[in-house]
Formats: structure tokens, sequence, C-alpha cells
């Protein structure tokens, strides 16, 4: 063997090593398994929609926070130096006098300086303080509102998730299942067309179906990867984690109850619904705050001045301090249309109230009688799972005697499968269904 070939030869074997060794971890990643409530928990640490929540939490705390500042005493320092030139000054009496003429007329002026340092304090602004602290109070209240109802949202979108993980992860193993079956029925007819007791074409007939299995399990894994990528971003995990859902903790019913009474566990927890009434009471405080317009303006004052124009005047110590009133009286007719404004404001909140309960009525009654549908889907397919697994049977032994066709066998097969792969994806669409109402009923934990 020359040097070339020893060559070759053990990089094929190194090859093989590496892809022995990859292929075994991969098999011995075992996935993760979550729980519905760890999902749930993940999710919410990690959604940055409620970050973004929180943000508009802290904006709005800000707005608080700046107009308790604007209360706050008001102090502001100025100074100044000016140089100037001689100007030419020809000053013209009715009666001028000799003397007057003779004295020397004014000083030469060539520079000025002054400081100024003023305080104000404000006493009384018409209620805009008042009434914009409770505007911008009732605004933080409503944000923290959103943001509830933002969280239960993310609830929901993890119920969904973990849900399609549980159906994903069954599909690929009822398929693998069958996959395993439709093999083995291969093997056996191939044995039976060899010697002569099965026909070519039925042969042909189980290779077919176990292709048609095979790319039914590629694209339930796709749908299996696609799902945990989709898992993984929600919960912060790295992209390459196995996941697999906790069926003990998610497959878990409940009573549906009546429609009128979730109803109204929706009218008293809705978050969006409490939001809405807490702007409203926002909203009437803006009108105050638009008609402190047509009050006047109190502030206690305070200043310093020092003034020094060498040659002229020095002044260096001139200290004031009194009572400010300041009134605009062109508000009387300039603040209607700001008032106005307000007030509309107010009835499009007060409208949008209506708009809610529609929705909400509509939204209750929409996921209640999905849920109540998805429960009696279960007992359906429930009865399916075991009439085509009757049916397979029955084929199966007619099968055997010669009764009926290959083609009949496969059918059976095929649809004992897929009855299997309904039912469980059923148990997974009604625990959404729940959760769904749930949340839409603003109660979801």
């Amino acid at each position: 063997m020359n040097t070339a070939s020893k060559v070759r030869r053990m990089m094929w074997v190194s090859a093989g090593l590496i892809w022995l060794v990859t292929t075994t971890h991969s098999f011995a990643q075992t996935a993760r398994t979550i729980t519905l409530e760890e999902a749930i928990e993940m999710s919410l640490k990690n959604s940055k929609q409620l970050k973004l929540s929180q943000s508009n939490i802290d904006l709005a705390t800000l707005g608080i926070r700046q107009i308790k500042e604007n209360q706050l005493p008001g102090f502001s320092i100025s100074a100044s130096y000016l140089r100037v030139n001689t100007p030419n000054i020809n000053l013209k009496t009715n009666q001028e006098s000799s003397d007057t003429t003779k004295s020397g007329g004014f000083p030469a002026v060539h520079q000025a300086m002054y400081g100024m340092a003023s305080a104000s304090l404000p006493l009384f602004s018409g209620f805009r303080f008042k009434y914009g602290i409770e505007s911008a109070k009732y605004l933080q209240q409503a944000a923290k509102l959103d943001a509830d109802n933002d969280k239960q949202a993310v609830v929901q979108n993890a119920v969904a998730a973990y849900g399609n993980l549980y159906k994903a992860r069954k599909s690929v193993n009822l398929v693998a299942e069958n996959l395993e079956r439709e093999k083995e029925r291969v093997q056996d007819f191939t044995n039976r067309e060899k010697n002569g007791i099965l026909a070519r074409n039925d042969l042909m007939k189980a290779q077919l179906q176990q292709s048609n299995v095979e790319l039914a399990l590629l694209n339930a894994e796709n749908d299996l990867k696609i799902t945990t990528i989709n898992m993984n971003l929600m919960l912060g995990l790295p992209e390459g984690t196995a996941i697999e859902a906790d069926s003990a903790s998610f497959l878990t019913l409940k009573e549906e109850g009546n429609a009128a009474e979730w109803e109204q566990t929706a009218l008293s927890h809705r978050k969006d619904i409490a939001a809405n009434g807490i702007r409203q009471k926002a909203a009437d405080s803006d009108i105050h705050v638009a008609k402190a317009d047509m009050y006047p303006s109190v502030a206690l004052t305070a200043g310093y001045v020092a003034l020094s124009i060498p040659g002229v005047v020095t002044v260096p110590n001139a200290v004031n301090a009194g009572i400010g009133v300041k009134y605009d009286v062109a508000s009387l007719w300039k603040s209607s249309a700001k008032i106005a404004q307000a007030r509309t404001k107010a009835y499009q909140l007060k409208t949008n109230e209506a708009i809610i309960l529609d929705r909400v009525h509509l939204e209750i009654n929409t996921a209640y009688y999905n849920y109540v549908l998805s429960k009696r889907k279960i007992d359906v397919y429930a009865k399916a799972v075991e009439q085509a697994s009757e049916n397979y049977r029955i084929t199966k032994n007619k099968y055997d005697n010669s009764l009926v066709t290959t083609t009949d066998l496969l059918d059976a097969d095929v649809a004992q499968v897929q009855s299997r792969i309904d039912y469980e994806s059923a148990k997974a669409d009604a625990v959404v269904a729940y959760k769904k109402l749930e949340q839409v009923a603003g109660v979801i934990n």
C-alpha cells in the first residue's frame, strides 16, 4: 500500500470517528422537561413587551415628578459686562445757558457692568399644579393596569406556545412509532414477496406507505424544530436547547361554568376596563388644568441687582422682595378651545368604555364556546381512537385471512395514527382554550 493510499485511509477513519462522536453526542443530548408553570415564569422574566410596559410606568412616574418639581422655587442668576464707545451727544433745549456750556458736558462712559439674581415661589396658579398632579397619578395607575394586561397576554402566549410544543412532540413520537411499524411491514412483505405468497403490487403499496410516513415524519420534525426555536426565544434559552412539555402539569381540564358568570368576572377583573375608567378620571382633571389659564397667578418674588457704570453710578446691593400677581385677560377668550379639547377627550374615553364592554361580551362568549367545543372534541376523538384501533385490528385479522386488500389494511393503519394525533392535539387545544377564557375574563394566573 503506497503512502497516498495510507493517507486517504487515515482521513476516512478520522472522518468516521468524528461523525461517530458527533452522532453519539447528539443522541446523548436529552431534552429538558419544563412544566407549564416554569414556562410561564421564564417567559415573564424574558418578555421584552413587559420591559416596554415597565418603561411606560416609569414615564408616568416621571410625569408626576416633573409637575412637583415645577412647584419648587425658581432661582436664576445673570451678569453682563458691556463695552461702549464715546457717543456724540448734542442736547438742544429751549433755553441755552453759557454757564452750562462752560461746565463741561457729560462724563465719558466706556463700560458698564451689572449682575442680577431673582427667585420666585409660586403660591397659586389656578389649581394647575393640584389637578396636574392628580391627572398624572391617574395616568400612572392606568399605565400599571396596562402592564398587568400585557402580563396576562404574555402568559396566554406562553400557554399557547407550550401547547404547540406538546402537540409537535406528540406528533413526532406517534409518526416515528408508525414509521417503525411500516418498516416492519415492508420487511415482512418483502420476505413474503420473495417466497411468492404476496403480489409485487402489494409490496409497492407498503413501500409507498412507508415513504409517505417518512415524509410526514420530516414535516413533524420540522414543525418541532420551529416550535422549539420559538419557545427558546420566549423563555430566554439558548437556541439549541432541546425542551419537552410536561404533560402531567399541562393536561388538566376544568369545568366551563356558564358564560354569564364569566362575563361578570370579566367586568370586575379586566384591566383594560379599569384602565379606561382611570383615564376618564385623568381626563376630568385635565379639564380643570385647561381652565387654570382663566385664573390669576400669584408668586412670592425676590431679587438682587448690582450695577456699576464707572464715573456715573454704582449700585452695590439693590434687594427687592414682594408678591407678584399676573393675570392674562386674553385667556378669557383664548382658553375655550383648550377646554373644549379636554372635554372631547373625556367624551372619547366615555364612548370607548361602551366599545370595550361590547368587545368583552364578544370575547367572553367566543372563548367560552370555543372551550366547550374543545372539551367535546376530546370525547369525540377519544371514541375515534377506540374505533380506529378496533377497525385496524379487525382489518388486520381479515387481511391475514385474505378477506380484505392491502389498501384496506394501509388505510386502516393511517386512520388509526391520525386519530391518535387528533386526540392529543384536542387535549392541548382544550387547555389553551381554557386559558384563553381566563385571559379574556382577566383572571389568568
